[in-house]
């Protein structure tokens, strides 16, 4: 399990930091660039080598807010969960505003994650995030936050939802609360939910490929699934035609919205389901949000093959390192290894209470 996690959180900051620096160029200018088969190996971008950007920022402000939704739960009995995450978001909004934690790294009153000064750099957040964090009031699916964005904001930061080993529809329902915090668009809420989905059916055994097959059947209780349906349908058809490559990536869009992103992440997981290189490198080199669908596709390589079985040498290079791993084990240690960190009445220790504030 703890592997998997690993896998799954390092994988996509390895797509995210591979797409980092080729975010916004077309496919010629990234040959132009970096030769003929584009972006080879990890490279700067914001003026640091392979850098974290706000979608791997999101993903542990995700884990996080989780892991504190279960502190609050077993310790006071009663929670909710897309409130904790909400609070878990916003300090996620408080680093995009600041160059280092107020206090300190280590003075931080609320919480662990928001102490790590490595977060606090801004690049490129998306609108729909930025805006739906900055109301007064949180988003709920009855009235959600941004209800005609479906921007791939929300899927690229729902892995955790899938790695709580609760179910894949346990997994499907907190990720589709936890996206209508910014992205109220039905498909992009639902693209998220079928994100955490494909994850958790992925941690339970299946192949990537049977996992999205598994959440095209989710997705057909849906009223609003159409779109997300024909995403997942169009990855699995293009991954039946051999390797992947950029024109394959580009025909199913640029991943920009929330579908795409997914279908794009998808397709080349599915293509090259035993090469997280190559698989990876075709999630990025294309004419679209390229850190995002290296970074979801990133996800589903990670938590299908373990960190063992990702390339060490990208691995040791990612900025952030030592964080994205510690943030996987602590998720596997509140889920898996409750004990440990919890007394027999289910009150956090308080090492780990001050680690993870049950709010």
């Amino acid at each position: 399990m703890r592997d998997r996690v690993r896998g799954c959180l390092l994988g996509g900051a390895l797509g995210d930091a591979l797409g980092a620096g080729i975010e916004f160029q077309s496919l010629a200018e990234i040959r132009q660039e970096h030769g003929p088969a584009g972006v080879v190996r990890l490279t700067e971008a914001y003026g640091v080598h392979a850098p974290l950007t706000d979608d791997t920022q999101m993903t542990l402000f995700t884990a996080e807010g989780l892991i504190r939704a279960s502190v609050r739960g077993r310790s006071k009995g009663i929670v909710d969960p897309p409130s904790v995450l909400w609070g878990a978001y916003r300090r996620w909004l408080t680093t995009q505003a600041r160059t280092s934690p107020a206090g300190g790294a280590s003075n931080h009153a609320d919480g662990w994650l928001a102490a790590q000064p490595v977060l606090y750099a801004r690049r490129a957040p998306g609108n729909a995030c930025l805006s739906g964090l900055r109301r007064d009031t949180m988003g709920t699916l009855a009235q959600p936050a941004n209800p005609d964005s479906k921007g791939c904001g929300a899927v690229m930061r729902s892995a955790p939802f899938g790695l709580l080993g609760r179910g894949a529809e346990t997994s499907f329902d907190h990720a589709v609360e936890g996206a209508v915090l910014t992205h109220g668009h039905p498909t992009g809420y639902l693209a998220a939910g079928a994100f955490a989905w494909i994850i958790a059916t992925v941690l339970a055994g299946a192949s990537i490929a049977e996992a999205a097959l598994s959440a095209l059947g989710r997705l057909a209780a849906e009223r609003n699934g159409r779109e997300v349906t024909a995403a997942l349908r169009a990855a699995l058809s293009r991954a039946m035609e051999g390797a992947p490559t950029p024109e394959r990536v580009e025909s199913l869009g640029g991943g920009w919205i929330a579908e795409e992103a997914l279908s794009i992440a998808v397709y080349c997981a599915v293509a090259a389901p035993d090469d997280p290189r190559v698989a990876l490198l075709a999630a990025v080199n294309h004419s679209g949000d390229s850190d995002s669908t290296g970074a979801i596709c990133g996800n589903l390589i990670g938590v299908a093959v373990g960190e063992q079985a990702l390339p060490a040498d990208w691995v040791r290079e990612l900025e952030g390192y030592e964080l994205v791993r510690q943030v996987a084990d602590d998720l596997v240690t509140e889920f898996e290894n409750t004990a440990t960190v919890a007394d027999a009445f289910g009150a956090p220790t308080l090492s780990w209470a001050a680690r993870y504030p049950g709010h």
